[in-house]
């Protein structure tokens, strides 16, 4: 019955999961040709662990409708409870030189590390939740903002230094030097996203956001299915801190400020609210814009003797800025809206074309 099972699955997915596999072999490929420190390795690294936040973000955001801005504390939470518990034991000493080595003397391996971090931030979650999760709209944003600030000054208090090193850097934990890794992890936790929003929590988060009230009358625990979708769209915001952490290679509290949550809001808004793969395309459009594709707008130029105006450092944001004024003004429900790319619709795409090949080849 189970191979039946297995077979049928894969039989029905087939073409996702070719796609899969070219797609690794690709990168796996591209890392053998081209140099480690390209800004392409950069794009997808970086944009592989935006993908997941984002993801994240949208299934509270866009799934749920409930309108939080913590996610950068959340990924606080992760990195550091990474960074905490894999440090080498032999090397806590160098990195805890304030607070005598520190208080935690073991280092886990990198797979427990990354789901304890998750755990980590879900839990901070589940009890932020219970009083932050009775508000609404923006006074929700808000609250949820605070408690990312609050988490980020409490994250550097000397008192904490034992443990979190208090304002100094958490360094000499493993990282990542491969593009396979943080795809790997990111493709998979996406995947159990997407998987728990085409279950039937799924569906009554969507009911949640679309009418609380209908929703209600319906049988659905609102209080029990926003605190599910609250803490599980945290626990896979700290897996994201703890990839960042990685890629990195120091943690600092100082950097999740709340332009970080900032950012991937922006991301969520412009892949389109509601689609996971609009929050997948635009973090790596995102990442290539900020980090890659502009950079020259920030060098001065020459021709022979006259100096290209504008360009200077700085440019390169505004030019950016009204990118994404354009994107918002042309698309406003988002790249994808509420669509998802799927396998299928690349199959029947592919089918249509192939279609009209042959009935041009025909005339």
């Amino acid at each position: 019955m189970a191979d039946k099972k297995v077979h049928s699955f894969i039989v029905k997915n087939r073409v996702t999961i070719i796609m899969v596999v070219l797609l690794f072999a690709a990168l796996f490929i591209l890392e053998k040709i081209l140099p480690p420190s390209s800004m392409f390795f950069v794009v997808l690294k970086k944009g592989a662990i935006y993908a997941l936040v984002a993801v994240s973000m949208n299934l509270l955001n866009g799934f749920t409708g409930l309108f939080s801005l913590g996610q950068a504390g959340f990924m606080l939470i992760g990195a550091y409870t990474y960074a905490i518990f894999t440090i080498p034991p032999e090397a806590r000493d160098t990195v805890y030189q304030y607070f005598d080595g520190g208080i935690i003397k073991f280092a886990l391996p990198v797979p427990v590390a990354m789901i304890l971090a998750g755990l980590a931030a879900a839990f901070f979650a589940f009890l932020i939740g219970l009083p932050v999760l009775r508000l609404k709209s923006d006074y929700l944003a808000i609250a949820t903002l605070g408690f990312a600030e609050i988490i980020r000054a409490i994250f550097q208090w000397d008192k904490l230094g034992p443990i979190t090193n208090g304002s100094n850097l958490l360094r000499k934990f493993p990282g990542f030097t491969s593009v396979l890794f943080p795809f790997a992890v990111s493709g998979i936790c996406i995947t159990l996203i997407v998987l728990l929003i085409n279950s039937s929590y799924g569906r009554a988060f969507k009911a949640i956001r679309d009418d609380e009230i209908a929703a209600e009358a319906m049988g659905i625990n609102l209080a029990k299915h926003k605190q599910l979708a609250f803490t599980i769209s945290s626990f896979f915001a700290g897996v994201g801190g703890a990839l960042l952490a990685m890629y990195q290679t120091t943690v600092q509290a100082s950097a999740f400020t709340s332009a970080m949550t900032y950012e991937i809001l922006l991301i969520v808004v412009i892949g389109g609210i509601g689609s996971v793969t609009g929050s997948i395309l635009s973090s790596f459009l995102f990442i290539a814009c900020s980090e890659w594709w502009l950079r020259f707008l920030d060098n001065e130029t020459y021709i022979g003797s006259f100096r290209v105006p504008l360009l200077s450092s700085g440019f390169r944001k505004v030019v950016f800025s009204i990118i994404i004024m354009v994107v918002v003004l042309f698309y406003r429900q988002g790249i994808m809206g509420t669509k998802e790319l799927s396998a299928d619709a690349i199959t029947r795409f592919f089918r249509k074309l192939r279609g009209k090949t042959k009935e041009e080849a025909a005339k």
